[in-house]
């Protein structure tokens, strides 16, 4: 099927960024199953990236992360009049704002079928009344615009049936998924040592990487927290952080928290390319993360052989089999943080059991074809309950 004649399948997200590091490898794959596959966010430095893609970017310009009445008006506006002018076949939204304003500007710009991915809801029932209520109400709202709620987690399905009312007919549980073929199979012990050494790691310290962006929610005051307190449990290990800044999140870990977070021994490497060969230079994966949907850098880290630390949080429980791949942990708590990578770092043949299985789970459960094959059947399924055709692969 040409592009002349494919449905337009439009992707919706704040920023290209999610478009490009997160959703590249499934808008590739639906373009392949026929469909003609459009990005639209807030344009940035990664719209070049998506055109490598043959993917066409469209920029949503009002469209921004801090909730702001006047600007989500107008990315409002500027969405529903997008829809109307580009006349998508399906609008695919990820939350938490572009799932919000995107199923309600799509449902009354009559896109014929509209899909949200819920990427972990920004809230938890653990949270405090004052926080969950405003967003479950707007996730309900939204959702009785939408056609499809696909969930990354089990524990947010139970949430949108049972507190949001959502029908369950319209929740599926999509997982999350990686590919798995580029971190499988072992690294030249050669490249190994060498990043170790470009990190300032010596042969006898276990070195613990984070992997993330650059904002507190991901538990870095308390990284930092556990890594002055590793110096008397543990004083061979040595934390690298690989991620890239994110100075537009209110967040955002600033450039004094991170020359103070050097000087407790935290070392910053920033974002790379070479992903597979950083998590072969590493012993332990830790992420302290406060909120996931389905943590991708602890699957990564999970099919590369090594043992994760996490927090016990939803989506990062669907990734850890406590005690058997990895170790969880109390949210906001250094000292378990601190005392779990202190177990790991002592005890080489215990990172080995836990990293070996955590590779099996990795290899059974943590496939991304599971995640495009799921999302394509749920929009043949919509698509033909609207009276359409599925396209065929070109």
């Amino acid at each position: 099927m040409t592009g002349a004649t494919a449905p337009r399948l439009i992707h919706l997200t704040t920023t290209d960024m999610s478009l490009d590091w997160l959703l590249a490898p499934q808008l590739a794959a639906f373009a392949a199953a026929g469909y003609e596959v459009v990005g639209a966010s807030a344009a940035g430095p990664h719209v070049p990236a998506l055109a490598a893609r043959s993917i066409r970017h469209v920029d949503v310009t009002s469209l921004t992360r801090a909730p702001s009445l006047r600007s989500d008006l107008a990315a409002f506006v500027e969405l529903y009049r997008l829809l109307r002018r580009e006349q998508p076949t399906i609008l695919h939204t990820h939350n938490p704002k572009p799932g919000v304003l995107g199923r309600i500007a799509g449902r009354l710009a009559r896109v014929p079928v509209v899909v949200n991915t819920q990427h972990g809801l920004y809230a938890q029932p653990t949270d405090r009344l004052r926080r969950r209520l405003p967003v479950y109400a707007l996730e309900r709202i939204a959702a009785a615009f939408g056609h499809a709620e696909l969930v990354q987690n089990p524990e947010d399905a139970r949430t949108l049936v049972r507190t949001l009312k959502v029908p369950a007919r319209k929740v599926t549980v999509l997982g999350n998924g990686i590919d798995l073929g580029r971190f499988s199979g072992n690294r030249p012990a050669a490249a190994r040592a060498a990043l170790r050494a470009e990190w300032g790691v010596s042969d006898g310290d276990v070195l613990v990487g984070v992997v993330g962006r650059l904002v507190r929610e991901k538990g870095l005051d308390e990284i930092v927290a556990a890594a002055r307190q590793l110096r008397e449990l543990a004083p061979q290990v040595r934390i690298v952080v690989v991620g890239p800044a994110d100075p537009d999140k209110t967040d955002g870990f600033t450039e004094a928290a991170r020359h103070a977070a050097e000087a407790d021994g935290v070392r910053f490497a920033g974002r790379r390319d070479d992903m597979p060969e950083c998590y072969a230079a590493m012993d332990v994966f830790l992420t302290a993360t406060h909120r996931e949907g389905f943590p991708r850098a602890a699957m990564e880290a999970s099919a590369s052989g090594l043992p994760v630390v996490a927090t016990d949080i939803r989506g990062c429980r669907q990734v850890v089999d406590d005690g058997t791949t990895g170790l969880l942990v109390p949210v906001r708590n250094p000292a378990a943080l601190a005392n779990a990578v202190a177990r790991l770092a002592g005890d080489e043949a215990l990172r080995s059991q836990m990293g070996a299985a955590g590779k099996q789970r990795a290899e059974r459960e943590f496939d991304q074809q599971r995640v495009i094959d799921t999302t394509l059947s749920t929009y043949a399924r919509l698509l033909q309950r609207r009276g359409l055709a599925a396209p065929r692969p070109g």
